[in-house]
């Protein structure tokens, strides 16, 4: 048998990390972890990243960086990029700096397999005594949606930069549990910051919540600008324009979401904010719940459209069960 070959798994997402190294566990590798670029870059360096599986949107240092410094600093690592962002753009770039291959999230052990085998990476199996337990495989409930919401983040972006004909930059969800206390502040801020917001009611499978869309006053004209239509400086074609970002928005994620739990939802008639009169819970003394927020950048100047979800609390229950990890 062949010795033990070191990989990297670079990614934010805990869950993410798992997944992979479960899609590993019957080969001969070493495993390293690593949150973001810059400790993926130091584990390569010193010789435990012969293959690096990459994800792209990371703090601190994000995947695009890394193949830079890679390729600058000739380094002997083979990178394959992992990423729910599935922009024709995004693996033109990877690809032109350096990546040897760009595996789409949601991904399985078998495609993991084939471009192993395809590329002549990997070729000894290790025992499957070896494989790793279902117990290493639990995760928090934040860190297993932050990577469903990842991967549903990247559909919703393609389809977004198809219809503003433009590259969308992906930011690294935040999903967190959220207070009420906070969540109203969140609103609170949007108001002060006269963010035009739209909300969109969604249930299934005994899960609730609103989805809402948010541009910033200064984004509007932006957004005309790259859809090539005169900016009317009127409530009217900003709230046209809000509700066509929102259509595309909220629907590909929600229905890309859904989809990796194996639901689906059905969807309100979306409202501008201030039509929304109760917070989404049917118990209004709610304390805690799951949020998601996603601040897209649409440009080069990166105008912001920021996508918030926000589940009723009698939804962490059905969400935790809906989960393959708890």
């Amino acid at each position: 048998m062949s010795s033990t070959i070191p990989v990297v798994i670079c990614d934010d997402s805990n869950l993410a990390r798992k997944q992979m190294a479960r899609a590993l566990s019957n080969w001969n590798v070493d495993i390293t972890y690593a949150e973001h670029g810059l400790t993926a870059l130091e584990a390569v360096r010193t010789g435990l990243g012969d293959v690096l599986f990459l994800d792209l949107n990371m703090p601190i240092m994000d995947g695009y960086q890394v193949l830079e410094r890679i390729r600058s600093e000739d380094l002997p690592t083979m990178v394959i990029v992992v990423s729910g962002d599935i922009q024709p753009e995004a693996h033109d770039q990877v690809m032109a700096l350096g990546a040897l291959d760009f595996i789409k999230k949601p991904f399985t052990a078998d495609q993991v397999a084939d471009v192993l085998r395809r590329y002549g990476l990997l070729s000894e199996l290790q025992d499957e005594s070896e494989a790793m337990s279902t117990e290493e495989m639990v995760v928090k409930l934040p860190d297993y949606y932050q990577e469903i919401a990842n991967v549903a983040m990247g559909r919703a972006g393609d389809r977004l930069a198809r219809f503003l004909g433009a590259f969308v930059h992906h930011p690294v969800p935040v999903v967190k549990t959220i207070t009420r206390e906070e969540f109203e502040e969140t609103l609170n801020i949007s108001a002060d910051w006269e963010k035009r917001i739209i909300s969109q009611g969604f249930v299934g499978a005994g899960i609730a919540g609103e989805a809402m869309i948010a541009l910033p006053p200064e984004s509007f004209e932006s957004v005309a600008r790259i859809l090539q239509l005169e900016y009317e400086q009127s409530t009217a074609f900003e709230n046209e324009l809000l509700m066509d970002l929102g259509n595309i928005l909220i629907g590909a994620f929600l229905q890309t979401f859904a989809r990796q739990l194996d639901i689906e939802f059905s969807c309100g008639i979306p409202v501008m904010l201030p039509a929304m009169k109760q917070l989404p819970s049917t118990a209004e003394s709610w304390q805690e719940t799951l949020s998601i927020s996603i601040d897209y950048g649409l440009n080069e100047d990166r105008d912001s459209c920021e996508l918030m979800l926000i589940f009723s609390e009698e939804s962490l229950e059905p969400l935790r069960k809906l989960s393959t990890f708890f």
